[in-house]
């Protein structure tokens, strides 16, 4: 039982500190005669323990502010490229919706850790998507015919049942990820639900305040517009034959998955501390150092326990990973795989250990990092990554079975969440056949739980029209009406793609290496999170709506 749990707020000098806080009278004794009474009334064990030592982390918060810039940037540029004022506009929401995300973590004191910062990445490619949503259908209701006002107001009204069904869907895989999720992951979550609700905010209430005092200035689409000459027309009037090419897309996707189950039973993939427990540390030297030797030297030092050396990110840094001494739990056990860390890479390189922070000098090696993950806690961290992928998939099929009220659609959108899912395992199983090793961890986990957010939100978009063309053509063709609602939303799927493609890459090349395997999870997830939902998803609802519709006629003839 936790009695208090106090933050540091500054250094504590001479051991001596004090605990403050809003407590009545009684509260304050309460405690005061807790914390005299001694010992607690159980031991504690560590059995999670991570240090990061100040140059590291350094770089590890230049290399998050770095992504977060550079993909603000970019994404800034591309909206006013492409929608004129109206990206102006959508621009000055996302500066608002950044400034929320920022002042509600300072308001919760929340640490920002790395996956924090990338869920604010994320969430700066991910925030445009409901200012595209709008943007694309006011366009499409000026190319009907509508005056701008009336454009504003029914592209508005369309857009609010897609960007709440994808916004609902996200937020409730980061409301799982917190719920079960560890350490950084509930980061991560907090603030991609931070990120969701207020680019929802900024989206709904700002930019349409904006865009209405813009359109009422003048009363026509001299003041505000939404497109330029190049863009106006850009994937508007499609007529792409999606639905013929479904068999195509089911058998690439089979021979891809398929490929990368036999690389995965062939090589596996690396787990992470997290999912098999052991101890890790970042080791900085001052020049290159092969992985090779010095896994040689250590090995025998770790008592030939599943020792691993690789390169992590720059060739002067090494990531050495071993299960040496983790079933005891005593604080002797650290000591001693530290003196043999230090004594395997001294003898081994013929280096010295450098004990004070700052860069290694000529012939000196420092320890950036080290996490240990104990064994019993690497079994909770395993389950609830399980539990998590698991009740995020069920509660996404119940959402979408009360929204679309047809079991045909819930089940075309979890055939596709598992085709995604199965697709970012493979191709890190089939990358490793290459030698790039991503670790699979809890920011993998993670990463795999946002594509899961990410690609339902594709796919809610692409239903949803598919579900107001089917009320008001619901005597066409079943085949035309899908294909029909496919070329509908593909402007608003390509360009939320890009926007989200682009800030993932900036991750991928600027977030460092604890976040590669992270960003290359996503970089794969949302490229094909978007073919799913439209070559997966979609034809798994029309190819069950035909067996359901076959088997009512055989009925009737019956």
């Amino acid at each position: 039982y936790v009695y208090s749990a106090p933050n540091v707020q500054g250094e504590i000098p001479n051991g001596n500190s004090s605990i403050t806080g809003n407590f009545t009278l009684d509260e304050a004794k309460d405690l005061a005669n807790i914390l005299k009474a001694g010992a607690l009334p159980a031991p504690t064990t560590i059995v999670e323990d991570v240090v990061i030592g100040p140059t590291l982390g350094k770089v590890a918060r230049d290399q998050g502010m770095t992504s977060i810039i550079a993909g603000l940037a970019i994404v800034i540029l591309f909206m006013i490229a492409y929608y004129a004022k109206g990206g102006l506009v959508a621009n000055v929401a996302l500066f608002f919706n950044v400034f929320f995300i920022l002042g509600i973590l300072a308001q919760l004191s929340a640490s920002l850790t790395l996956p924090g910062i990338a869920g604010i990445v994320l969430t700066i490619g991910m925030s445009i998507d409901a200012n595209v949503l709008i943007f694309e259908r006011i366009k499409e209701e000026l190319r009907n015919g509508a005056g701008i006002k009336q454009a504003i107001s029914s592209g508005y009204s369309k857009a609010y049942s897609s960007i709440i069904d994808a916004n609902v869907t996200t937020f409730i895989t980061g409301l799982i990820l917190y719920t079960l999720g560890q350490g950084p992951v509930k980061g991560f979550a907090i603030t991609l639900m931070i990120g969701i609700a207020c680019s929802f905010f900024s989206a709904v209430f700002i930019t349409r305040v904006i865009v209405e005092w813009m359109s009422r200035k003048k009363g026509d689409q001299t003041n505000i517009s939404f497109s330029n000459p190049f863009s106006s027309n850009l994937l508007s009037n499609l007529n792409i034959n999606f639905l013929a090419n479904r068999k195509k897309a089911y058998a690439f996707s089979i021979a891809f998955i398929l490929i990368g189950m036999v690389a995965l039973f062939t090589n596996g993939l690396t787990l992470g501390v997290d999912f098999k427990g052991g101890r890790s540390y970042v080791v900085s030297f001052n020049e290159a150092i092969p992985p090779t030797e010095l896994k040689i030297g250590l090995t025998e030092h770790f008592d030939n326990q599943g020792t691993e050396v690789k390169t992590f990110g720059a060739d002067n840094i090494v990531k050495i990973t071993t299960s040496y001494l983790i079933e005891d739990v005593s604080d002797e056990a650290d000591v001693k795989v530290k003196d043999a860390l230090i004594k395997g890479l001294t003898e081994s390189a013929n280096l010295t250990f450098n004990s004070t922070d700052g860069d290694p000098g000529p012939g000196e090696f420092i320890i950036s990092s080290s996490s240990k993950v104990g064994a019993t806690i690497a079994d909770d961290i395993k389950n609830s990554s399980y539990e998590s992928a698991v009740f995020a998939l069920i509660c996404i099929f119940l959402y979408i079975l009360i929204r679309f009220r047809k079991w045909q659609f819930g089940l075309g959108a979890i055939v596709a969440l598992f085709h995604d899912t199965l697709f970012v395992i493979s191709a890190f199983a089939i990358v490793g056949w290459f030698g790039v090793v991503y670790e699979v961890d809890q920011v993998f986990v993670a990463a795999i739980l946002t594509i899961i957010g990410y690609s339902i939100n594709d796919t809610v978009v692409v239903f949803d029209r598919i579900r107001e063309n089917l009320g008001i053509k619901s005597g066409s063709e079943m085949v035309k009406v899908f294909n029909e609602s496919l070329n509908g939303t593909i402007s608003r799927t390509m360009i939320t793609s890009l926007t989200t493609l682009i800030v993932v890459i900036i991750l991928f090349l600027f977030g460092g290496a604890v976040l590669k395997g992270f960003s290359f999870a996503l970089l794969v997830g949302i490229t094909v999170g978007t073919y799913s939902s439209i070559f997966i998803a979609t034809p798994t609802v029309l190819d069950f709506y035909r067996k359901r519709g076959a088997k009512t006629a055989k009925a009737v003839n019956a």
